[in-house]
């Protein structure tokens, strides 16, 4: 253990993590990024599925090291008696244990929350599923485009009268590994007073329904229908992506005292007047009036020089960035969010790093590469004595 991961908040915890493919692993990297010791197990023949899934760098896979850096891996098969001993005995020491089979499999493997709790007490045993371990829909199979229909999101996203669209990145597996992850951390916490651990249990569908604040508030409070709007905000104006000469920007002015020093900024006075846009009602009213606005004026001059001119006057806004304008971003790299993790034959590959800054910035681990399969095995053995 480095230096660093003393001062961090899971120093000294010992999860065991028996997940794959995306919200498990993601809750895992989080953990071991806030210092907490994570073992990965996976089965011998062929690791976690991510494995093979591709973007591949000399044959090894992007998608699978972009979320397991700070793991050690041991294959274990968990139908084998001599495999289970092995993974017995990591339970013993452990605090946490994470899994995300379908609701079900670990009880069939002989690993159910009673059977461990009455072995291991103050184990936090943590289960990330499509559905949850109860309800009617509880052993059915889900993936991320599953629970983002199912769950109300697809319905709000895309264009104002166009197809439903999925969200650009997996938030039904992303927002399910953070809130095991808040999950994992509150039982923690809870232990240190019961002395006790718990059973955490987390459905990715109850994850996309707490995502869906606003909309759900929206139809209990007035009873219509939310849909796609396109990158507009509901209930303000404006708040949307709008373009200029070359490009486009995100203006967002959340109150009328704002609306009138974007007004000014853009040397157009006679809108903060106008009963069109005087007040949020009356913008929200009139949108597309006042986006048709906005839009001729923007389209005088560049998205840097706008955004020159709403810097000075204290207006929040964003250039619409791709990817490769993101990780050349000066800021992103001040705040340390991109880091560089080995893969392959030598190779270097860039990825997304930890969003929690906690106290000394120099508390933070040092990257430990995504490790290949069975990487810790010898060592794992050794420690937990059964070889």
């Amino acid at each position: 253990m480095n230096a660093a991961s003393h001062h961090l908040p899971l120093s000294g915890i010992t999860v065991v993590d028996l997940t794959r493919v995306l919200s498990g692993p993601y809750c895992t990297m989080m953990l071991a990024d806030l210092g907490a010791r994570v073992i990965k197990i996976e089965h011998p023949e062929g690791g976690d599925d991510s494995r093979q899934v591709g973007p591949f760098v000399d044959g090894e896979s992007a998608y699978f090291a972009s979320i397991n850096r700070n793991k050690e891996s041991i294959a274990l098969d968990l139908k084998d008696p001599e495999h289970r001993a092995v993974l017995d005995a990591m339970l013993a020491r452990a605090d946490v244990l994470v899994e995300n089979f379908r609701a079900g499999v670990m009880d069939k493997l002989g690993y159910t929350w009673e059977a461990l709790h009455a072995r291991y007490p103050r184990l936090v045993y943590a289960s990330i599923s499509g559905f949850g371990q109860t309800g009617p829909y509880r052993n059915r199979p889900a993936y991320d485009m599953v629970v983002q229909a199912m769950g109300g999101l697809m319905s709000v996203t895309g264009e104002a009268g166009g197809n439903p669209s999925r969200v650009g990145v997996s938030i039904g597996d992303i927002g399910a590994g953070l809130y095991a992850t808040i999950g994992i951390q509150s039982a923690l916490l809870k232990r240190v007073h019961s002395g006790l651990g718990e059973r955490v249990d987390i459905s990715m569908l109850d994850c996309q329904v707490a995502l869906l604040e606003n909309p759900i508030a929206r139809y209990g409070a007035t009873g219509q229908v939310p849909g796609p709007l396109g990158t507009r905000h509901p209930s303000i104006t404006p708040f949307d992506l709008f373009a200029t000469r070359d490009g486009f920007i995100v203006v967002a002015v959340g109150n009328d005292s704002l609306f009138a020093r974007m007004c000014e900024a853009m040397d157009r006075p006679e809108w903060i007047a106008d009963p069109r846009f005087a007040t949020v009602p009356a913008r929200n009213e009139h949108h597309v009036e006042l986006k048709a606005c906005l839009e001729a004026r923007l389209a005088e001059a560049t998205t840097s020089e706008w955004a020159a001119i709403l810097e000075r006057a204290g207006v929040p806004h964003g250039p619409l960035n791709n990817v490769p304008q993101l990780v050349d971003n000066p800021h992103v790299h001040a705040r340390g969010m991109l880091v560089d993790i080995g893969i392959g034959k030598g190779r270097s590959l860039r990825v997304a790093g930890n969003p929690i800054k906690l106290g000394d910035p120099a508390n933070v681990l040092p990257v430990r590469n995504p490790p290949v399969l069975d990487q810790d095995r010898a060592a794992l053995l050794e420690e937990f004595g059964t070889e």
